[in-house]
């Protein structure tokens, strides 16, 4: 992190008697930060599910600049919100899972494959971006076989920056093996292409339910 930075962060204690005893860090995307709409409801909905969710800014978005910064100092960001949590939060030095949307959870992936000494009981990848949207050769997979960790890829189905079936491969490279959660007719940010309110809830909450379902069997004993 850039010397004499600061960003802030957001806890969402789990809620309720069924805690899992694990910390999320889920950061944000390139084009909004941790108090987007989308942001605030998973980090909600999974604090309901029993986890301790933590978001945070970038130093770009917490700076209010739009353009995101390079991955050195991005990762490094990132790095430092994990030494803080581990420090904070008392259920993160159980079992620590970091993920993100789309750009948050690469640079999770960038993160937690640099340093295999790094303590994740996993990662949650809401959206991950293999490539740029309309460019399938220009790939951001080379580093994850680094990873090393269990990792969950939840990814809709008309993703402009990955498909699941486009990850399928990648995926079954991967050790320990990681899980696919497609999301039937999704986009980059899982919404249907009709306006469906119903609809839409019920495929939020069955994410939500996949990462609930993937913390408790991936958390250590």
């Amino acid at each position: 992190m850039h010397t004499g930075a600061a960003t802030t962060a957001l806890v969402y204690a789990a809620a309720g008697e069924a805690t899992l005893g694990a910390t999320l860090i889920l950061g944000h995307g390139a084009g909004a930060g941790q108090r987007s709409v989308f942001m605030v409801d998973f980090a909600h909905a999974l604090s309901r599910l029993g986890i301790d969710v933590v978001t945070f800014n970038f130093l770009y978005a917490e700076q209010g600049r739009r353009i995101p910064d390079r991955a050195p100092a991005l990762e490094a960001c990132y790095a430092a919100v994990i030494d803080t949590v581990y420090a904070e939060v008392e259920s993160a030095r159980r079992a620590l899972f970091i993920g993100g949307k789309s750009m948050g959870g690469r640079i999770a992936t960038q993160v937690a494959a640099a340093d295999p000494s790094l303590r994740l009981a996993g990662l949650v990848l809401l959206g991950y971006p293999l490539h740029p949207p309309g460019k399938p050769a220009e790939r951001r997979d080379k580093h994850l076989p680094a990873v090393g960790r269990a990792m969950l890829f939840v990814q809709g189905t008309r993703d402009a920056f990955g498909t699941p079936t486009e990850l399928e491969p990648v995926l079954g490279a991967l050790h320990p093996a990681a899980v696919m959660h497609p999301v039937t007719n999704g986009d980059h940010s899982f919404k249907l292409s009709k306006r469906d309110p119903a609809a839409q809830a019920e495929i939020y909450a069955a994410i939500q339910r996949a990462i609930q379902s993937f913390i408790s069997i991936t958390s250590p004993l």
